[in-house]
């Protein structure tokens, strides 16, 4: 019963004690959290620039730590692979991208769902998210990420790691 009114209160006091999500012009947020996807997991980063009422620009860059090996024959590939590790540009990725912030279009001003597109190194992208901040400067995020136009071939056991449609969670700071 103590957990279930804990939860409550600081579900209440969330809810009650929310601030603006996003202002426009000049507001700057930073996600930092987990990035979640299939062969691997990792962190994830990004910083958003308010450029008006409902538009913003930003970076995002995502390095997954723990990466699934492989081994055995890749699509019809002649090489054997054994016990294959990820490099470095497997593992890493990192996107330009434009958001419409649409916590004014809503009606709900601590909520900030915001859609954008994204320009990267391994793929043209779009994403779709969410931020919901409890004070000023400390909110949660979430957000997914879908590849839309991928770079490159299929010719590598890795090449679906920054190709492919990722889920992200974290804390959101306004700076």
């Amino acid at each position: 019963m103590k957990k279930v009114i804990t939860l409550l209160f600081l579900v209440t006091f969330g809810i009650t004690q929310a601030q603006k999500a996003f202002t426009g012009k000049g507001d700057v947020k930073v996600n930092v959290g987990a990035n979640l996807q299939d062969g691997g997991s990792g962190i994830q980063g990004s910083v958003d620039f308010g450029l008006g009422e409902n538009f913003s620009f930003g970076l995002v860059a995502n390095y997954l730590l723990g990466v699934d090996n492989f081994s055995g024959f890749y699509r019809g590939n002649t090489a054997v692979y054994n016990d294959s590790k990820a490099d470095f540009k497997d593992r890493f990725d990192a996107k330009a991208r434009i958001n419409a912030n649409l916590s004014s279009v809503i009606g709900v001003e601590q909520l900030d769902v915001y859609p954008g597109l994204s320009l990267g190194l391994h793929n043209f992208g779009g994403h779709v998210g969410g931020r919901y901040f409890f004070t000023d400067g400390f909110g949660v995020f979430t957000e997914i990420g879908f590849p839309i136009a991928k770079y490159g071939n299929n010719d590598d056991p890795f090449y679906h790691l920054n190709n492919q449609a990722t889920f992200s969670l974290g804390a959101s700071f306004n700076l």
